[in-house]
């Protein structure tokens, strides 16, 4: 675990690089799908904390929603809006649907919704060694899924869906998408999971702790229970290099577990091999 390519940020705490151990897990080849969520939600009446505090937070070219529901951009990150009447159903707020997104990751989803959807299917969230083993589908030290070759197209191949252009302001586009893709878009890893990379951030079970690495079981070890801050991986469609580097085997981050937004998802794992493949 940990940055081999020098490309990380300290404050993440992706130092030092270090080995563990895992016992075995399936984990789904995709992150939940709009379709999946939809399902779940269908089944148990579930409220997710977005619809519940009755806003969420939608990158300002994204946004599908009347003035009078747009709060203003988020403190800081001015890129971000807030929304009332966005979630999971309506994810660029009141006047955008999920027609046409079936097969693209469900966003809006707090690590408190990924939970509740975990325990209906019956399998639970990746710990983020789980994670990013998966991510790395085999290739040690990798700075990507596919190995080290660029993500941006400049050797004529989009290997992730990511930002092109100038961030915030223009998105070109290159890779056919301004938010996000289809769950199996681009080609998958070594192991068979499509898009770990880019698109959407993943939650992750564990607590964060940007000191973790120094303190890490050496066997299948998990952040602390009682952080503020819970673990997200993987990037997501916003990630570009003069502002968020982090769309890497071993790049981290964190929210909070009742935040939601529009770029962050989640993908399920169990250690029951009858179990293996789950519902993506």
């Amino acid at each position: 675990m940990g940055d081999s390519s020098g490309d990380g940020l300290e404050v993440d705490g992706e130092y030092p690089v270090h080995t563990v151990t895992l016992d075995g897990f399936s984990i789904d080849a995709t992150a939940v799908t709009n379709a999946q969520f939809a399902r779940f939600v269908a089944d148990t009446g579930y409220t997710t904390s977005a619809e519940r505090l009755g806003a969420s937070a939608v990158f300002h070219l994204l946004v599908d929603a009347p003035t009078a529901d747009i709060t203003g951009p988020i403190p800081g990150t001015p890129w971000w809006i807030g929304v009332r009447g966005a979630s999971w159903r309506h994810p660029g707020g009141r006047a955008s649907s999920l027609r046409g997104l079936e097969d693209h990751p469900v966003v809006h989803v707090s690590w408190h919704d990924a939970t509740a959807y975990c325990a209906w299917v019956g399998r639970r969230l990746p710990s983020e060694a789980e994670w990013e083993r998966a991510s790395r589908g085999g290739l040690d030290g990798a700075c990507f899924p596919w190995g080290d070759a660029p993500i941006d197209g400049s050797d004529g191949t989009w290997r992730a869906n990511v930002w092109q252009g100038t961030f915030p302001a223009h998105n070109t586009a290159s890779d056919g998408w301004i938010g996000t893709a289809p769950v199996r878009s681009y080609a998958p890893n070594d192991f068979g999971l499509w898009q770990t990379v880019g698109n959407v951030w993943e939650w992750c079970a564990d607590g964060f702790d940007a000191t973790a690495y120094i303190t890490h079981a050496t066997h299948d070890p998990r952040g602390p229970e009682t952080a503020p801050e819970r673990v997200l991986r993987g990037g997501s469609y916003l990630c570009h290099p003069s502002y968020c580097n982090r769309y890497r085997n071993s790049a981290r981050s964190r929210n909070t577990p009742d935040s939601s937004m529009g770029n962050a998802g989640f993908r399920t794992v169990s250690r029951n091999p009858v179990e293996a493949g789950g519902p993506g």
